[in-house]
């Protein structure tokens, strides 16, 4: 429990300082964000805000877990290790996307299909990893099994479909988080909310774990007490972060930050058993997300037609006259609704055990 409160206290700690100080770095870099012409155009004022923020975020992360760890004399377990790679490898790709947009000047930088094929050979390497990284009970980071809050019994998967899993889950979270970073602090503040409730989802799975209480409930989860570690570094990342990013924010996490963020969500989804729950606590990335989907899908579809006035959604409801700060205080909510639901449903399995 020591070391949860020591990287999440240093994580936002060097967020709230360290963002301030990337601030005036990126500033006089000339490392400002470049504007679409075809959003909406109030956000033409936001053109040559610093972005990249992301990175301080990652690097907040990896110094409060390991300063953590050092406090605690205790070493780092393979899952948290695993969930770190994955964390840091998609932003890196990330900041390949931002550094191209800043140093060519343009509003797009990575191709899709470049993003995509990064997105996925680090998403490879993950899954190989934490299919074959056994312990000494033979347990590894990540199951062959379906999960909702806890693995489904006879929904084995083979290793192959194991592993498209592994990717559309990456995949999908992290374009997810990509997509809702549209308003300031809109995805800080949400997905600050879903790693709060994976630090308590891993203190509970660590509480009731099979290795030291076992019984018909418990969890066969590996490492969650280093997970919530990890978890409570990217909580106190993220809201120290806020501070600058809120609107009007003074600096953007860029692609750096959102893809690494959406990547942990990923893995912790994997690695808690609870894959498909995070559809529910991560309820705000999947409805901005598909609104994107029902746009494209739509617009081909009919020949031309439009669901939403433009999509993401929060830029539908820029464009019916909702003031920026309006759309993300009450998406902010809707996200804590989705992560309240998610973790009463997570609880009440446990006390049901149904």
């Amino acid at each position: 429990m020591k070391a949860i409160l020591i990287a999440g206290a240093l994580s936002l700690l060097v967020t709230l300082i360290g963002t301030r100080f990337a601030i005036s770095v990126l500033v006089k870099q000339g490392y400002g964000q470049l504007i679409r012409d075809d959003g909406p155009t109030s956000h033409h004022t936001k053109r040559g805000t610093p972005t990249m923020g992301g990175l301080v975020v990652i690097i907040a992360v990896v110094i409060g877990y390991f300063t953590a760890k050092l406090a605690t004399q205790t070493m780092p377990s393979a899952s948290a290790l695993l969930l770190l790679f994955l964390f840091v490898g998609l932003g890196a790709i990330g900041f390949l996307d931002d550094f191209i947009k800043v140093s060519k000047q343009r509003s797009l930088g990575l191709r899709s299909k470049a993003k995509l094929i990064g997105q996925t050979v680090i998403g490879l390497i993950f899954a190989w990893l934490a299919i074959g990284w056994e312990d000494d009970t033979g347990r590894t980071p990540i199951t062959h099994f379906v999960s909702f809050t806890r693995d489904f019994d006879g929904w084995r998967m083979p290793t192959l479909l194991l592993v498209l899993w592994v990717l559309v889950l990456v995949a999908g979270a992290s374009n997810g988080v990509n997509l809702t970073d549209g308003l300031d602090g809109l995805a800080t503040g949400a997905a600050m909310m879903v790693f709060g409730a994976y630090v308590f989802i891993n203190i509970w799975q660590s509480n009731q774990n099979c290795s030291f209480n076992p019984g018909m409930k418990c969890y066969e989860v590996r490492d969650p007490l280093d997970l919530a570690v990890v978890a409570s570094a990217l909580t106190g990342a993220c809201f120290g972060f806020l501070w600058w990013n809120a609107s009007p924010a003074k600096i953007f996490m860029g692609d750096t930050g959102s893809l690494s963020l959406g990547g942990a969500m990923a893995g912790f989804a994997l690695m808690t058993r609870t894959e498909l729950l995070l559809v529910i606590i991560g309820g705000l990335f999947v409805a901005i997300t598909m609104s994107v989907i029902l746009q494209v899908g739509w617009f081909k579809i009919s020949g031309g037609k439009r669901i939403f006035r433009m999509a993401p959604l929060q830029h539908h409801f820029e464009l019916l006259g909702w003031a920026e700060i309006t759309i993300v205080v009450r998406f902010w909510i809707i996200s804590g609704l989705c992560v309240a639901t998610g973790l009463g449903i997570f609880y009440s399995e446990w006390v049901t055990g149904v």
